[in-house]
């Protein structure tokens, strides 16, 4: 940012597709406001092909995402991948119904479009610490292995046939011996570590587990939750590395479901990349 506030290399506007077609006012707000108060390149992409090569080509202009959240991780995601988190601070015009901008006021970011992209223009940039998984995986807030909720459908191919019939019998027989083989029915059987410290193993039942960046450069914050009804516990701790292990599970990573997986690290990137929010 410059002192008078308008970044220097200009600006590349990113609209998600999904904004453009939900919210149309909000996005031209935002790029009347965004357009008057700088030299701003309006990129309309229709898919996340087209995206992500706007963003690979954005040069010196500093980008702005006007979408949800998960337009926000999604660009992060392709800027860490491509190893550009660096080069310059991102900013957000949150566009979407409430309930996908979560991510975005927990970060700071004005849910109005129009103090959103003043923010752009006049803001202040902030390091923002990351969670990178081993498998180039990348979460801004919060991660979560839910409790199940009962046997997971398996979706089928269209169309009956001999084989599938079969697998179908073979699932109706197996599936009361695992549901009975199982803890209350929505418990995991996972190993975590913290850090290298063992939190919970496989031979106990967990029911939930979560990991959250407190946004400072401390260690992520790691709760196991343990065991049902009374009997249940919680386990806390704080952690730059978080290993779950075990069966397939699945996880929501800022509020996107993933997986399933056997095994999954996440690594803590203290100050990984830059949101420009309000002074």
């Amino acid at each position: 940012m410059s002192q008078a506030g308008a970044p220097v290399g200009g600006l590349l506007v990113l609209v998600d597709p999904v904004a453009r077609r939900l919210d149309g006012e909000s996005v031209r707000i935002a790029k009347d406001v965004l357009s008057a108060g700088a030299a701003a390149k309006i990129c309309l992409p229709d898919s996340q092909e087209e995206f992500a090569r706007a963003l690979a080509r954005r040069g010196h202009r500093q980008p702005v995402i006007v979408g949800d959240d998960r337009a926000l991780v999604r660009a992060v995601g392709l800027l860490h991948r491509e190893r550009g988190l660096g080069e310059s601070a991102l900013a957000l015009v949150p566009v979407g119904p409430v309930g996908s901008l979560a991510l975005a006021s927990s970060l700071g970011v004005p849910q109005s479009a129009v103090a959103a992209a003043r923010a752009v223009l006049d803001g202040s940039v902030k390091t923002c610490d990351l969670l990178v998984d081993d498998s180039d995986g990348v979460v801004l807030g919060a991660l979560r292995i839910p409790p199940l909720r009962g046997p997971e459908r398996v979706p089928r191919p269209a169309g009956p046939s001999v084989w599938s019939a079969y697998r179908s019998l073979v699932r109706t027989l197996v599936r009361p011996v695992a549901a009975a083989g199982g803890v209350g029915g929505g418990h995991h059987r996972l190993r975590v570590e913290a850090d290298g410290v063992l939190l919970a193993d496989v031979d106990q039942p967990v029911a939930d587990v979560s990991v959250r960046t407190r946004g400072d450069g401390e260690p992520a914050e790691v709760s196991v939750r343990t065991g049902g009804g009374f009997a249940g516990s919680t386990v806390t701790a704080r952690a730059k590395t978080v290993t779950v292990s075990g069966a397939d599970f699945r996880y929501r990573a800022d509020g996107a479901m993933a997986g399933p997986v056997r095994r999954r690290t996440w690594t803590l990137r203290p100050g990984a990349w830059m949101l420009t929010l309000p002074r």
